[in-house]
């Protein structure tokens, strides 16, 4: 990385520090206070009896997340969203759905609705991706209150899950961008794979300029070995 010197002094495949508290609370049946860098969110799971309509029937469970920014997350101070979304929140708290449904046997938490709440307390980039890998420890620790007090026979968890963004700098490869080198890739990743190897989602922007295959392969590349880590820390 001849013409790019990260602000921390971190090599271009290097993650930021990463600080995973489990038990941050102790309502919820989960909760972690995660930190990347400056980068900062209380991920939380709440469990209710019950489940949409749409699986009335079913002998499934389900998954659903929120997200929100907290208004004084960033500077300057962001308006609190309530009754209207925006796009972007509807968007990560989606991702965030979705990727973490992917660690779960539903039919093992029939007749459970697991509440995911991702809220960032200060944002330094990789907010969506670092409530993935925080939210999927706090679910495995629900999942172990759920099994310890009997209210399920087995492990809903069939996967681990994490997540990571790679974006180009002039041409070149870098993990896990801070909002500094967020704003100056020219193409942004954001990848979520599971302890298999296996992606389960890519979301990839040329912010300001397009990119190649062979590119967007080394970015995977990266952006795997980030996660592989993460997974190794979310075993701890």
């Amino acid at each position: 990385m001849e013409k790019w010197q990260r602000a921390e002094g971190r090599a271009w495949d290097q993650l930021r520090p990463v600080s995973l508290q489990r038990g941050f609370t102790s309502a919820p049946a989960g909760s972690v206070l995660a930190k990347f860098g400056n980068t900062q969110l209380i991920c939380t799971v709440s469990i209710a009896e019950g489940v949409p309509k749409f699986l009335l029937g079913s002998n499934q469970g389900w998954l659903t997340a929120e997200y929100r920014m907290l208004p004084a997350s960033t500077m300057p101070r962001q308006e609190r969203e309530l009754m209207k979304l925006s796009g972007r929140t509807q968007e990560i708290q989606r991702l965030i759905g979705r990727s973490l449904r992917a660690a779960i046997d539903m039919t093992a938490i029939a007749n459970y609705t697991f509440n995911i709440d991702i809220d960032v307390l200060q944002a330094d980039g990789g907010t969506r991706t670092g409530g993935i890998t925080g939210g999927f420890i706090a679910l495995k620790d629900a999942c172990n209150r759920l099994l310890n007090e009997g209210k399920i026979s087995r492990n809903p968890i069939i996967k681990s899950v994490a997540a990571v963004s790679v974006g180009l700098i002039n041409g070149h490869p870098i993990l896990d961008l801070n909002y500094q080198e967020d704003v100056a890739v020219s193409v942004d990743l954001n990848v979520v794979m599971d302890s298999q190897g296996k992606l389960i989602e890519v979301q990839g922007t040329g912010e300001s300029d397009t990119f190649s295959r062979s590119q967007l392969n080394q970015m995977l590349d990266v952006a795997e070995k980030g996660i592989s880590e993460l997974l190794r820390l979310s075993l701890t």
